[in-house]
């Protein structure tokens, strides 16, 4: 009898040089706790097992020459392969790679978890990236030491958004990027903080008013910090043009 591979927990399989850096951060807090009670796995795979040489090499010099060192396509095809994941979806954390989106996230979430790949030095062979399908993934525009702490950046975006890991499925769901917008400004007591109050409508009690107020607030917060993500919004259609985002209010 076989198990059914759709009821198996969400698994987070990450190719790493460093594999003691794992859970890190993974450990504690919200995805701490779903790790421990077993809503997800976490593997992680030392690269160097792969290598077939006495001093157990990953790296060679750039092919046209350069600064650095390039992780081997062999060593590294032979991890991915011997991690078993050819339903996954496979991931390599790169500056080069796509923005990580929240539907992304989303998506990744919603399968059976994905295989990550840790570059370190200059990068990696590219031969590898095309021959086992590597998924590029940026979370910014700058570049890290290697691509473990990008690799928990996305394990835990993922995480959270797993059944069972959030005890309010709507903390989720209203947060920043879920629907396009940056989150609206929270507050919470005392009511009065240095001369600067809650804002009226929040503690009115009137909830069509607090989803309108909070709407407005996300807008013109999306408009000012992210153009980009309000350039991408839809055009209201009673009009014809782009929403007029309000004025943001501080609370004062």
């Amino acid at each position: 009898m076989t198990s059914d591979p759709s009821s198996a927990p969400w698994r987070a399989t990450v190719l790493t040089l460093f594999p003691e850096m794992f859970p890190g951060p993974l450990g504690i807090s919200l995805a701490g706790k779903a790790l421990a009670s077993g809503l997800w796995v976490l593997e992680a795979r030392d690269i160097r097992a792969s290598a077939t040489d006495k001093h157990r090499s990953v790296d060679d010099t750039p092919a046209g020459g350069g600064p650095g060192m390039v992780l081997r396509a062999d060593v590294l095809a032979a991890a991915i392969d011997a991690a078993d994941a050819q339903d996954r979806p496979r991931l390599v954390m790169s500056p080069r790679g796509r923005p990580l989106t929240q539907a992304r996230v989303a998506e990744l979430a919603a399968g059976p978890g994905p295989l990550i790949v840790c570059g370190r030095f200059e990068g990696i062979d590219q031969r590898v990236i095309d021959a086992r399908g590597l998924e590029e993934v940026s979370i910014g525009d700058y570049v890290l030491s290697g691509g473990e702490i990008a690799a928990m950046t996305l394990i835990d975006a993922c995480v959270r958004l797993l059944p069972g890991v959030m005890g309010k499925l709507a903390s989720g769901t209203d947060e920043s990027f879920s629907d396009g917008l940056l989150e609206y400004p929270q507050y919470t007591r005392p009511q009065t903080f240095e001369g600067r109050q809650i804002p009226d409508v929040l503690i009115s009690g009137d909830h069509a008013k607090v989803a309108k107020w909070r709407l407005a607030e996300a807008e013109a917060l999306t408009a000012e910090r992210r153009p980009d993500l309000w350039a991408a919004r839809p055009k209201a259609p009673e009009s014809g043009r782009k929403r007029k985002p309000p004025k943001i209010t501080t609370g004062e």
